[in-house]
């Protein structure tokens, strides 16, 4: 009898596994939980995987091989998913991030990655790797500006973003490019395309003193939780941990300001960076 065949990977493979380990677990006769107990991880983790919001690991992909008993089927085709533009710390949030219907996101130094422009971008990329090749820091910033793409739809995903008022504070690239850079915050909220709040440093002591917070909701899968911090990040799925996040982030945004003060700080900050820019 002939083996299974290889997915193909022109047609989106990390759904094509994820449709193809759901069959698999349901034809076992086994739910996400049974599942997951087997693999030492949540059932939760599983519904991420059939999902498509999760990237098969290889170290999963033998574990499914064998409970599942479908020979090397995962671990040949979960290399048809492992290949990423992004940074490997960020590759699979970058990936949930696309299929997100609402993205929830603590910035407490950067422009969130979503909102930020090209000059923008190209400044903390320079910052980050100050002798890489020009050619390095291209490859960069169209991996990032790829992702503002999500953007396009009016309406999808809700992006709700919460910066700290050092964002604003910290000349990044000059004072024409923050200039650039707040002004584009300032027009996606007045486009009614994001929901945007600042974090003023009169607020004092916070919820999420220690960095980044970023959260995902899926249509047809569990939330997701990312923290970050330099070059290193750890994506959540227990449904615990994920709820505290989450308390963390309606903590911030009851600390921070209104959306229209927000708005009106940022345009501001805005201006005060274009005056100060004037020879």
């Amino acid at each position: 009898m002939a083996g299974p065949k290889d997915l193909d990977p022109s047609s989106s493979p990390r759904a094509l596994l994820g449709a193809e380990l759901r069959h698999a677990r349901e034809k076992a006769g086994m739910s996400q939980e049974e599942l997951g107990q087997r693999l030492f991880v949540s059932g939760s983790f599983i519904g991420q995987l059939e999902a498509g919001t999760r990237r098969m690991q290889p170290e999963y992909a033998r574990m499914l091989d064998e409970v599942l008993g479908r020979e090397d089927f995962f671990q040949r085709n979960c290399a048809a998913v492992a290949k990423s533009k992004y940074p490997d710390h960020f590759a699979e949030a970058a990936e949930a991030e696309a299929r997100a219907t609402a993205i929830k996101e603590y910035a407490p130094l950067l422009i969130p990655g979503l909102l930020q422009t090209a000059e923008y971008a190209r400044a903390v990329f320079r910052a980050y790797r100050p002798t890489a090749a020009e050619d390095i820091i291209d490859e960069l910033l169209a991996a990032r500006l790829e992702r503002t793409h999500i953007l396009g739809d009016p309406t999808k995903p809700l992006l709700w973003a919460v910066l700290d008022e050092a964002v604003l504070r910290r000349m990044t690239g000059g004072r024409h490019v923050m200039t650039e850079a707040l002004r584009h915050v300032a027009a996606l909220v007045r486009q009614h395309r994001i929901i945007m709040q600042v974090l003023p440093f009169s607020a004092g002591a916070h919820a999420s003193m220690t960095g980044a917070l970023t959260l995902m909701a899926f249509e047809d899968a569990p939330p997701l939780a990312f923290v970050e911090g330099p070059s290193m990040g750890r994506l959540e799925d227990d449904p615990a941990t994920v709820g505290r996040h989450e308390l963390t982030y309606d903590l911030l945004r009851a600390s921070a300001l209104s959306p229209a003060e927000s708005l009106a700080l940022i345009e501001s900050v805005a201006e005060d960076y274009a005056h100060e820019d004037q020879p």
